[in-house]
């Protein structure tokens, strides 16, 4: 499980999974689950493109997470968020499929896209991954207070200044990097696993900022280096592993939640109705 090819594995998942988890923690905290999904599916085309350019794969997959940002904010600002998200899905996936059908490995090129190649990464997978996880962290770094204003209380923010097109635009910019960095290494549906389960069973669990932040770190990177030891032992696809400790972790964080309650509500039932107010609403990982 540590010989040398896989090395490269086990860092380029750790970079990922501590990137994933702090946009994650946003992502479900500004409830956009449904666009950190469509943005990983929606930038499919851009390696399609690359594959039959003959190109890195990379560079395809920024040039159309700039396109899909593009549209997503556009489209956001005319109407509900989630029906947005849905028109830039469909529409690039209808595109990519094309592409992808002009390629002579097509299954294949598929199966990477979706599940990644994450035991197959080299050394030169690394740098590309490493560069564009420092540019995510200093921004989320930079934009942590406004951010955070601006997803729990978008009025108290407004009345502070903080301009919710210039956050949302910025937030999405993040997210797709994030999606062009990550998609190559472990693949569409898995960006989205690591986005959203981490973060929502972190936020189950506190409602106190800085904690949830790091749990979901924390949580992002146990579950990405128990699913390739799982995977490395059975020889079971990394992707199926991913899926199903996220939503173990998950449900097993609200079991936690529920059971906690009840537990101080028995022992203590006048303290439960003077609890101070959480700045994080309570994880709902399934809404757009």
């Amino acid at each position: 499980m540590f010989e040398a090819f896989m090395i490269h594995t086990w860092i380029a998942s750790t970079i990922i999974a501590v990137t994933a988890g702090i946009l994650g923690f946003f992502v479900v905290l500004r409830r956009s689950a449904f666009a950190a999904h469509a943005l990983p599916l929606a930038t499919f085309p851009g390696a399609a493109a690359a594959q039959l350019l003959g190109i890195k794969a990379l560079w395809g997959l920024l040039g159309f997470v700039a396109i899909a940002v593009a549209l997503l904010h556009q489209l956001q600002k005319l109407g509900r968020k989630d029906v947005a998200a849905g028109l830039v899905l469909v529409t690039l996936l209808a595109v990519g499929s094309l592409l992808l059908s002009m390629t002579n490995s097509y299954a294949p090129a598929v199966f990477s896209l979706l599940f990644g190649q994450v035991l197959g990464v080299s050394a030169a997978d690394l740098w590309p991954v490493a560069t564009i996880a420092s540019l995510v962290l200093v921004g989320a770094l930079c934009l942590y207070r406004p951010l955070l204003l601006q997803s729990a209380f978008p009025e108290l923010a407004i009345s502070r200044g903080i301009s919710a097109e210039v956050i949302d635009i910025l937030f999405l910019g993040l997210l797709g990097l994030v999606t062009a960095m990550a998609m190559p290494v472990v693949g569409a549906l898995l960006v989205f696993s690591l986005l959203i389960a981490p973060a929502a069973a972190a936020q189950s669990l506190s409602a106190r900022p800085l904690q949830a932040l790091l749990l979901a770190v924390i949580f992002s990177v146990g579950m990405i280096w128990l699913a390739i030891a799982l995977s490395f032992w059975s020889n079971w696809p990394i992707g199926f592993f991913v899926g199903s400790l996220g939503a173990v972790l998950f449900t097993s964080a609200r079991m936690f939640r529920y059971i906690r309650h009840r537990w101080f509500s028995t022992r203590w039932p006048a303290a439960t109705g003077r609890r101070p107010m959480k700045l994080i609403p309570a994880a709902q990982p399934d809404e757009a």
